[in-house]
C-alpha cells in the first residue's frame, strides 16, 4: 500500500450558530440555501436575499490504527468561508478565502483509537461577494494516508512539446529525487526529479478531441516505490501567435465560451460533479468550447469535466483586489491563493491562460498598475507556459485617494458612487495601453467598439474578450446601444481577436437587479437548463451541426427583471395564441444553413437568406392563425434540418422534457416535465403548482422552475409550472427501477419509470 486517498463524503453532521443541534449532512452541504428571503437582508441583492450571515460546525467521527510509517492528511477542497478545523479539540489550521484547495497535515494531532475532525466556518464578515456565495462544505473532502516522504503534487510541473509528430513530455519535480514515470506504455527513470519521455504519433488533446493519456509518476527509495500518483494527462501545444491568433495544436481556434458562476441554484454552491456534466453538455450543443471560470478557482472536478470533456479554460483566482469581499483577505492572502490555484491546476489541458483579476478599483491608475505587475510576476515564476492576463474594463475614472477597502456595496461603487464616465476615447484607450504593457493577452469586458483603437495602440498583442453581452453590442460614442448587432460576431473580423466569453452561459443565484429578483436572469440558459431564444442564436453562431430554430416574440410573459444591456428581446419557441384572432405575430429564426423555408399549415413563405441580415438571424413577421409552423434549413439544395412549434390542444399531461433517461446509483439528476396535452405538444401558457414524489430507487431532493422571481424555495417537493414547465432534482438511490410521480396544476398524475444502473 503506497498512498491512500478516501473521499469523505457521508458520516458529517452539522450544527448551525453552535454546537448543539447536530443533524445528519452529506457534502457537498451549502447551508445557506434554504436560508430565508428577506428584501432587507443586508447584502441582499448580492445574495439572492437570502439572511446567510452565520457561523456553523461540522463534525466528523472515525477510527484509526495509527501507523508510524504512515503520515495523514486532509485535502478540503473549498470552504465558504474563514474556516479553522479542530483534531481532537486541537486547532490544527484553516483557510479565509473561500475558494481556494488546500491540504491540512494532520498527523500529530490524530491517535489510535476514536478521532473526531470539527470544522468551524465564520460566515458573518462583510461586505460578501457580488454573486451567491454559499456557505459551509460545499465542495468534497478527502482523507489522505501517505508514505513518510510522500509525491507532492503541487510540486510536479508536466508539459508537452510537439516534435516532427511527436509529443515530448517534460515531468519536472521540484526536489532532485528518484522517480519513474510510465506513459503510453513507456517507463522512464530519473534520479535527479526530470523526466522525458516521447510518445510517437500521439493522440492530440483539443476541445474537439479531449483525449487523456493515463501516467503514473512513482518516487523510489531504497530500490523499492515508496509513493505513486496517478494523473490524467492531455498530450497538446497551444500558442498564442500576434497578430495571427490561437493555434492549438498548429490549427487555428476561435474561442467560443460563456462565463459561469458557480452555483447551480436548486443545489447553491454544493454541486455535485454529475450535474455539472449535463449543464457542460448543454454547451458543448451551443458550440460552446470555452469557458471562463468567473471570478475565483472552481472545484477540482469541475476542472476535471474540462479536461475530459474538451473546454479551453480561462482561469482567474479572485474578482477584485484590495476591495469588495477579497480586500479582507488580500493582504495576507493573495500570493498563498494565487499559487495555490495555478499549482493545483497548471499540469491540465483545459487551462489555457490565467486571469489575475477583474474589473478591480482604479483601472489604469498607478496604484492599480503596481499590484498587476505584482501579481503577474508571481503568475510567471510559477508557470511560464501560459499567457497571464487580467479582466479590465476601464468605463470609470475615480480619483485613487478613495479607499476603496472601506466600501460596503462594491457594485454599487463600480456601478454609480462618485463615477465619471470616460467619454475622451484616447483616455480609454491610454488606459487600456497601460495595463496591457503588463500582460500577456489583452482581456477586456465589453470593449468590442474599440478594438480596432486598441490594436492600433497595442498592434503585437491579441485581444480576448473576457466578457460581452449575450445580444446587444455596445458603440463607441455612447458604450451601451440598442440594435440587432451581435457582439459574439465581433471575432471573425478581426485575425488578433481570439474570442469572447459571453457573460453568462447560466443563471445564477444573487447579482439580483431588485426584489423579487433573486439572481441574475438574461443568461442563455436558465437555472434549470431551459434555452433562451438568445441560446439558439448563438448555437447558429457556433455550432457545425445543420440547425435551425423559429421562436415569436412574445411579451404576455412579463420581464425577468434583467440588467439592461444584458437583456434580449423575449423570443420564445411556441405557435400559442389564443388572446388572437387575427395579428401579424412577429418571429426570428436562428439558422446555420445557406437558406430556410418558412411554412405555416404547409403554405410556404420565402425567407431571406440568414446572411443578409446583420446578426445572420432571419427576421419576420406570420399571419396568426392556429396549426402547425416548420422551417427547413437547406445546404447545397439539399434539406438538412428541420424545426416544428405546435398551436396545443387542452393541458392534460406531463411529459419529460428528455425520453429514456439512464440513471446511475448514487448520482443526482435534474429532470425536467412540462405541461403537455395528449400528443406531447408543450402547453407553455398552462399554470399552477405541481408536486414530484419518488418511490423505488428515486428520491426527490429539490425543485426549480427557472424563475429567479419567484417566493417558493428550492428545497420542496412542489413548485410551480413557468412558461409550462418545472424541473425536480432526484438521486438515485438504488439500482433497479425508479419511479418519479407528478401531479397537480389541474392535470392527470403522470407516472415516469427509470432505470437506475
Amino acid at each position: 500500500m503506497i498512498r491512500v486517498e478516501e473521499e469523505w463524503i457521508t458520516g458529517w453532521e452539522f450544527s448551525k450558530g453552535d454546537e448543539n443541534h447536530y443533524r445528519p449532512v452529506e457534502l457537498p452541504h451549502d447551508w445557506a440555501l434554504d436560508a430565508p428571503f428577506r428584501p432587507e437582508a443586508e447584502g441582499g441583492a448580492s445574495q439572492g436575499y437570502r439572511d446567510r450571515w452565520g457561523v456553523g460546525w461540522y463534525r466528523k467521527r472515525f477510527s484509526l490504527n495509527k501507523r508510524p510509517d504512515r503520515q495523514y492528511a486532509l485535502y478540503f477542497d473549498g470552504i465558504y468561508e474563514k474556516s479553522t478545523i479542530w483534531v481532537n479539540g486541537r486547532e490544527a489550521g484553516g483557510r479565509p478565502y473561500g475558494y481556494s484547495s488546500f491540504e491540512l497535515p494532520i498527523t500529530s494531532y490524530l491517535r489510535d483509537g476514536e478521532n473526531e475532525i470539527r470544522v468551524f466556518v465564520d460566515n458573518r464578515e462583510r461586505p460578501s461577494d457580488r454573486w451567491y456565495s454559499g456557505a459551509g462544505l460545499y465542495r468534497k473532502v478527502w482523507w489522505k494516508e501517505l508514505p513518510l516522504k510522500p509525491l507532492e503534487e503541487q510540486k510536479l510541473f508536466i508539459q508537452t512539446q510537439i516534435i516532427d509528430g511527436r509529443a515530448c513530455v517534460h515531468v519536472w519535480y521540484e526536489e532532485e529525487i528518484s522517480m519513474r514515470v510510465e506513459l503510453a506504455g513507456k517507463i522512464v527513470s530519473s534520479e535527479r526529479g526530470r523526466v522525458v519521455i516521447e510518445v510517437e504519433n500521439p493522440r492530440l488533446w483539443s476541445a474537439e478531441d479531449p483525449y487523456l493519456y493515463d501516467m503514473t509518476i512513482e518516487r523510489w527509495e531504497e530500490n523499492r516505490a515508496v509513493d505513486s500518483i496517478r494523473k490524467k494527462i492531455g498530450l497538446r501545444e497551444v500558442k498564442w501567435r500576434w497578430q495571427e491568433g490561437l493555434y492549438v495544436n498548429d490549427k487555428p481556434v476561435l474561442l467560443r465560451g460563456v462565463c459561469l458562476h458557480q452555483d447551480v441554484a436548486a443545489r447553491g454552491i454544493a454541486v455535485k460533479k454529475e450535474l455539472w456534466r449535463d449543464r457542460l453538455r448543454k454547451l458543448k450543443e451551443l458550440g460552446c468550447n470555452a469557458l471562463r471560470l468567473a471570478h475565483h478557482p472552481f472545484s477540482r472536478e469541475f476542472l476535471d469535466l474540462c479536461d475530459e470533456m474538451g473546454f479551453y479554460v480561462y482561469e482567474e483566482c479572485f474578482d477584485k483586489w484590495t476591495s469588495g469581499a477579497y480586500g479582507r483577505h488580500y493582504p495576507t492572502e493573495w500570493k498563498r491563493d494565487l499559487d495555490g490555484m495555478i499549482l493545483r491546476d497548471r499540469n491540465r489541458p483545459s487551462v489555457i491562460i490565467w486571469g489575475v483579476g477583474n474589473e478591480v478599483e482604479n483601472q489604469g491608475q498607478d496604484s492599480m498598475l503596481k499590484i498587476l505587475q505584482k501579481l503577474v510576476e508571481e503568475v510567471r515564476e510559477q508557470d511560464p507556459t501560459r499567457p497571464v492576463t487580467y479582466a479590465m474594463n476601464p468605463h470609470f475614472k475615480r480619483e485613487s485617494r478613495i479607499d476603496a477597502s472601506k466600501v460596503k456595496d462594491i457594485q454599487k461603487f463600480v456601478d454609480e458612487e462618485d463615477d465619471r464616465e470616460i467619454y475622451d476615447e484616447a483616455e480609454k484607450i491610454e488606459r487600456i495601453r497601460k495595463i496591457a504593457s503588463f500582460v500577456d493577452v489583452i482581456s477586456c469586458n465589453y470593449q468590442e467598439p474599440w478594438y480596432e483603437a486598441i490594436h492600433r495602440a497595442v498592434p503585437e498583442k491579441l485581444i480576448l474578450g473576457t466578457e460581452v453581452y449575450p445580444y446587444f453590442l455596445g458603440d463607441r460614442a455612447v458604450l451601451q446601444n440598442f440594435t440587432v448587432h451581435n457582439p459574439s460576431l465581433v471575432p471573425e473580423k478581426y485575425p488578433y481577436v481570439v474570442g469572447s466569453m459571453i457573460w453568462t452561459g447560466y443563471d445564477y443565484l444573487g447579482e439580483a437587479m431588485q426584489y423579487p429578483s433573486k439572481g441574475w436572469s438574461g443568461s442563455l440558459l436558465r437555472t434549470n437548463g431551459v434555452p433562451r431564444g438568445t441560446f439558439y442564436q448563438i448555437k447558429s453562431y457556433w455550432s457545425k451541426e445543420p440547425m435551425v430554430h423559429f421562436a415569436v416574440l412574445d411579451y404576455s410573459f412579463g420581464d425577468e427583471c434583467v440588467k439592461e444591456h444584458w437583456d434580449s428581446p423575449p423570443y420564445l419557441e411556441h405557435w400559442d395564441f389564443p388572446q388572437f384572432r387575427r395579428a401579424v405575430i412577429p418571429y426570428r429564426i436562428a439558422c446555420n444553413c445557406e437558406e430556410a423555408v418558412l411554412y405555416l399549415n404547409e403554405k410556404m413563405y420565402r425567407l431571406p437568406s440568414p446572411t443578409e441580415s446583420p446578426d445572420h438571424v432571419i427576421h419576420g413577421f406570420l399571419p396568426w392563425q392556429p396549426g402547425i409552423v416548420r422551417v427547413v434549413g437547406y445546404r447545397g439544395g439539399r434539406a438538412v434540418c428541420e424545426h416544428r412549434v405546435v398551436t396545443p390542444g387542452k393541458a392534460s399531461r406531463f411529459c419529460p422534457e428528455e425520453e429514456g433517461l439512464l440513471l446511475r446509483e448514487g448520482c443526482e439528476k435534474l429532470i425536467g416535465i412540462r405541461a403537455a396535452d395528449e400528443e406531447g405538444n408543450l402547453c407553455i401558457r398552462a399554470q399552477g403548482r405541481v408536486t414530484f414524489r419518488g418511490e423505488g430507487g428515486l428520491r426527490v431532493l429539490a425543485v426549480d422552475n427557472g424563475n429567479l422571481l419567484g417566493e417558493e424555495p428550492y428545497v420542496n417537493s412542489s413548485i410551480s409550472l413557468y412558461h409550462g414547465r418545472a424541473s425536480v432534482l432526484v438521486k438515485a438511490t438504488e439500482k433497479g427501477e425508479g419511479i418519479l410521480y407528478v401531479s397537480g396544476a389541474n392535470l392527470r398524475e403522470t407516472k415516469m419509470t427509470f432505470t437506475i444502473i
